[in-house]
């Protein structure tokens, strides 16, 4: 290292030495602060040795070389957005604020790892059947363009949306012909997912075989258990002589004829059920009844905020310890506030089936406990719904709010084409 003999021969690069001397100190990996230290008989800064004879304003100039330099640096750092300690490129680091005026971040969760997807924007929809299923076809009619997701059972889906392997769920409550299914009821009461819409399908039910077969050489006929109650009349009227056996959904009954083929057999599915599995239409719109509508619920992990600018509809469940005679009451809190009602529906108790009665004069009683569920036409954002949900409350021993979501009101018209065959 050489002495300076004037500030204006300052050898700047000589400042940074390979190894810390004394004087230095660490800052971050690699880089290092300058100290400046005065000594009586030596005069240092940072590495740089003065010759014992040299006047005090050397080093004084010295240190103020340095100073402009490295205040020269940061000038240039921020212009070009690099970031620079003591002459070296850091790695970007990000520099630590004053927690006491920034909050803190929030920590993540598994919410940013799989954020709710915008409506209809490639959502994961999980259906019970196989493609070609009603349900199918719901799910696209209530997501568009969704990527659907078919499950085996109706509790698979469920788990499936409580799993993160689907961001929805569509399934069907009920049909204007079949009556309600009972067994997504009970699921809705066993799982935590929300009602967040509704969407009414109208089923248009075909009977399909394999190529070439005809109606006269059938002996059988599959389907599901709504599908086949839907064209009972229907059956009897084209003259077949078949027995009928129930499956787990329409498109599977198609599905397991080609699979097997099986040309004694055909099936009742959907017209696209026969496109995707290579089968023939033997009747269109099998039907009995052209009005022939299944209503499908969409569920999520969270409920939706109700609104007030458009119909919402309010599904609920409630039970009450002393049996059926608090479902008047119930009933009065929503006429009183001229509340309608679109349904109600009550299912046994599952955890207390049967409820024993004991009068002294009469003897023991046995009745049914029940869950009664009830849709209302109201947004729990009204004050009238909210009003009387806190009376309901206190008739009853449970309530549960399943959901408060908008009405589907998609104009629909039924198959001319239906009974006709």
């Amino acid at each position: 290292m050489r002495s300076l003999n004037s500030p204006a021969a300052v050898d700047l690069k000589s400042l940074i030495r390979t190894a810390a001397p004394p004087g230095t100190s660490r800052v971050g990996s690699g880089h290092r602060s300058i100290q400046c230290n005065v000594n009586s008989s030596t005069n240092q800064a940072t590495g740089i040795s003065f010759g014992s004879g040299r006047a005090r304003y050397e080093w004084q100039s010295a240190c103020a070389i340095l100073a402009s330099k490295v205040e020269s640096q940061q000038q240039d750092t921020q212009k070009n957005g690099a970031d620079v300690v003591n002459g070296h490129a850091t790695l970007g680091l990000v520099p630590v604020k004053d927690q006491s005026t920034s909050p803190l971040k929030k920590p993540l969760s598994i919410a940013d790892f799989s954020p709710a997807p915008l409506h209809g924007a490639q959502l994961r929809v999980a259906y019970q059947g196989v493609p070609g299923a009603y349900s199918e076809a719901a799910a696209g009619k209530a997501y568009p363009n969704c990527e659907a997701i078919p499950c085996d059972q109706f509790e698979v889906a469920f788990q499936a949306v409580e799993l993160w392997l689907a961001d929805r769920a569509v399934l069907p409550v009920e049909n204007s012909l079949g009556g309600s299914i009972h067994r997504n009821y009970d699921l809705l009461l066993r799982h935590r997912l929300h009602i967040v819409g509704e969407v009414q399908l109208p089923v248009h039910h075909c009977l399909l075989a394999l190529p070439g077969v005809r109606k006269e050489y059938l002996t059988r006929v599959i389907s599901h258990p709504q599908a086949l109650s839907q064209c009972e009349h229907t059956l009897t009227k084209l003259g077949l002589n078949v027995v009928r056996e129930a499956v787990d959904d329409t498109a599977g009954a198609a599905e397991y004829i080609a699979t097997n083929n099986l040309r004694d057999t055909a099936a009742i599915a959907s017209a696209r059920a026969a496109e995707l599995y290579g089968m023939q239409i033997l009747a269109d719109g099998i039907q009995d009844d052209s009005g022939n509508v299944t209503r499908f619920v969409m569920l999520a992990r969270e409920p939706i905020i109700p609104r007030t600018d458009r119909p919402f509809k309010t599904s609920i469940v409630f039970a009450h310890e002393k049996g059926t005679s608090v479902l008047f009451k119930v009933l009065s809190a929503f006429a009183f506030r001229n509340i309608s009602l679109t349904k109600i529906e009550s299912r046994p108790h599952r955890h207390r089936p049967i409820r024993l009665v004991d009068d002294a004069n009469v003897g023991t009683a046995k009745h049914f406990e029940y869950m009664f569920y009830i849709d209302f036409e109201a947004s729990m954002a009204d004050v009238r719904a909210q009003n009387a949900l806190a009376e309901v409350q206190e008739f009853t021993s449970f309530l549960r709010v399943l959901g408060s979501y908008p009405m589907d009101m998609t104009p629909w018209s039924p198959s001319s084409s239906a009974g006709e065959d």
